[in-house]
């Protein structure tokens, strides 16, 4: 008996005991789009019978080219074709979500990715991997932290542990979302496992998994996402994980989960896996309440008009830098350094091994600290 013939057996007899029961349940129907890929349609096809094999509950409608004479097919010859066959029926509710290789988001949406870490075999969630939350690079990463959670939640994590991967922008990131936290709204933060800990997260952290949700740029996002699907395979064919995710935004409501043109069998089962966990979890309401939250304490970062006429702020006399303050971010690094500066007290910036420091003497330290604390740096 072949796979497929064993699979047909199983979902009759889950049918047969369902009706005894009176509890069947509604199939998730799931699209995948084949046309575009540089893998072989049947490595695609094939990673849809694996997603059915492990969950009887599942329906996978081909859109594209196939190999398969049991999957339901759409036929379609360009990519805009796909697009408005997946569009129709997910606006129809005939498929429930879709996973693509290719998708015009709006701005404001995001997909949330999801790997396995080496390390530990951990499934981690990266915010986000393709899309754009927001064309301001801060406020746009504050956005992803919040689609993250809402992603983790609606896969069944109940409290997703959160961290900032060490890009630019970071420590502005994490100030804010501290004040959105103090102002209601509630997450549970993780720490690095790095000596200094910290929710600022080194490259181990992201070996390891040492959080649910990983925060970062879009762009920083999808090259990790490249580089745990296929650092096992040469770059060309993506092994692990389950894809690029959801695309996820305010008002968004068509479940659409990305895959790249090199995704392999095994990725294209975890994502379309993944896509019938966001139907399961309901992802959409669970989007529109975090969302809410999150708006309610404050996600929206004020416009400060950094057109600002300054009188030369003289530097004060040269004194030996024996002590460092971390964690100030690197895009607000020479605003914190000018700020001592103004309190007369001297200060240098550097670069040291967890990223950018300001440098003062000994005997400035704890003022310096204050000064910074009291001007929003720290």
């Amino acid at each position: 008996m072949d796979n497929w013939q064993s699979l047909t057996r199983e979902v009759l007899l889950e049918a047969a005991q369902g009706l005894r029961t009176g509890q069947m349940q509604k199939k998730s129907r799931i699209g995948l789009t084949t046309l575009g890929s540089e893998i072989e349609v049947s490595d695609l096809v094939r990673g849809a019978e694996i997603a059915m094999q492990k969950n009887h509950n599942l329906e996978v409608h081909i859109i594209g080219p196939t190999s398969s004479k049991h999957l339901p097919h759409i036929p379609a010859e360009t990519e805009d074709e796909v697009h408005a066959i997946m569009e129709n029926l997910l606006d129809q509710r005939e498929l429930d979500g879709v996973v693509a290789m290719h998708y015009p988001f709006p701005i404001g949406v995001a997909t949330v990715g999801k790997v396995v870490t080496p390390a530990r075999g951990k499934t981690m969630y990266i915010a986000t991997t393709t899309g754009t939350t927001d064309t301001e690079r801060i406020q746009a990463m504050v956005k992803n932290a919040v689609f993250g959670i809402a992603a983790a939640k609606a896969d069944g994590v109940k409290q997703p542990s959160v961290g900032i991967l060490n890009v630019e922008g970071a420590r502005q990131v994490e100030r804010h979302l501290k004040r959105m936290q103090e102002q209601g709204y509630l997450f549970t933060w993780g720490n690095s496992l790095r000596r200094e800990g910290g929710h600022i997260l080194r490259g181990n952290d992201l070996i390891m998994g040492s959080v649910d949700v990983v925060v970062t740029d879009t762009l920083t996002g999808n090259i990790l996402m490249k580089l745990f699907g296929a650092f096992s395979t040469g770059g060309n064919y993506e092994t692990s994980g389950y894809g690029y995710g959801p695309g996820i935004g305010e008002g968004f409501d068509r479940l659409v989960c990305i895959i790249s043109r090199a995704s392999g069998t095994p990725v294209v089962a975890g994502a379309i896996e993944y896509c019938a966990s966001m139907v399961r979890g309901n992802w959409r309401a669970v989007a529109d309440q975090e969302i809410a939250q999150a708006r309610q304490a404050g996600w929206k970062i004020p416009v400060v008009d950094t057109v600002k006429q300054e009188a030369e702020v003289r530097v004060p006399p040269q004194k030996v830098t024996d002590a460092q303050i971390a964690g100030v971010e690197i895009l607000e690094l020479e605003d914190a350094v000018k700020s001592l500066w103004k309190h007369n007290i001297y200060a240098a910036s550097g670069m040291g091994c967890t990223g950018p420091i300001v440098m003062v003497a000994a005997d400035d330290y704890d003022q310096a600290v204050k000064v910074l604390k009291d001007n929003g740096f720290l």
